[in-house]
C-alpha cells in the first residue's frame, strides 16, 4: 500500500473555517447528495477531462515524476445555471486502467456514484484552505476573490484519487 501524505504547512490545514460555510466543508458524507437535498435543480457541468500537468500537491499525492502528466476531471455543481461548487479531480493515468476505471466513463454523472457506494473506498482526512486570490483554482472558473476550498484523497486499493472542491459564492451565501 502507497502512503500518502497530504499537509503543506503553508497553506492547507486540518482545522475547518468558522461560520456558515463550515457545516458545508466538514461534512464527510457526499457533498454532491447534500447539494441535491438542498436545491431542487441540482445539475453537474463537466467542463474538462484530459491529461495535464498536475498541482505540486497532486504531482506528490499521486507519486508521479516531475513532467508526468494526471487525468484531471474539473466539474461544476449548480442549482439551475448559477454554479455552486467547482470539483477538481486529479489520478494518476495508470489507474485509470486499474481501480479508478470507472472515471473515465462517468461523463456528466457526479464521481460521489463512484466514491460513496464502493466498500473498497476509504477516505483520507479532509483539509481546508482559503485560496488566495489569483490562485490557479481560481482562474479556472473565473474568480477574482479570495475563497474556501477543501481537499480529501480517496483511496481504492492503494490507488489514490485527489478531489480539490472550491465553495463558490452561491453556495457560501446558502444557509
Amino acid at each position: 500500500m502507497r502512503t500518502v501524505k497530504l499537509t503543506q504547512p503553508d497553506a492547507w490545514q486540518q482545522m475547518p473555517p468558522t461560520g456558515a460555510l463550515r457545516k458545508w466543508m466538514t461534512d464527510r458524507g457526499s457533498l454532491t447528495a447534500r447539494i441535491v437535498s438542498n436545491f431542487s435543480d441540482f445539475n453537474l457541468l463537466r467542463t474538462s477531462q484530459h491529461l495535464a500537468v498536475p498541482l505540486h500537491d497532486e504531482r506528490r499525492v499521486l507519486h508521479l515524476r516531475c513532467g508526468e502528466l494526471a487525468m484531471v476531471r474539473e466539474v461544476v455543481l449548480r442549482s439551475g445555471s448559477i454554479p455552486l461548487v467547482f470539483a477538481h479531480t486529479a489520478v494518476h493515468p495508470r489507474d485509470l486502467a486499474g481501480a479508478w476505471r470507472g472515471l473515465s466513463r462517468l461523463g456528466s454523472r457526479p464521481l460521489a456514484e463512484m466514491l460513496f457506494h464502493d466498500p473498497l473506498v476509504s477516505r483520507m482526512p479532509i483539509e481546508y484552505r482559503k485560496l488566495p486570490k489569483g490562485h490557479v483554482l481560481l482562474r479556472l472558473v473565473k474568480i477574482d476573490t479570495t475563497t474556501w476550498a477543501r481537499r480529501s484523497v480517496f483511496l481504492k486499493r492503494g490507488a489514490p484519487l485527489m478531489v480539490t472542491e472550491v465553495f463558490l459564492s452561491a453556495l457560501v451565501a446558502h444557509p
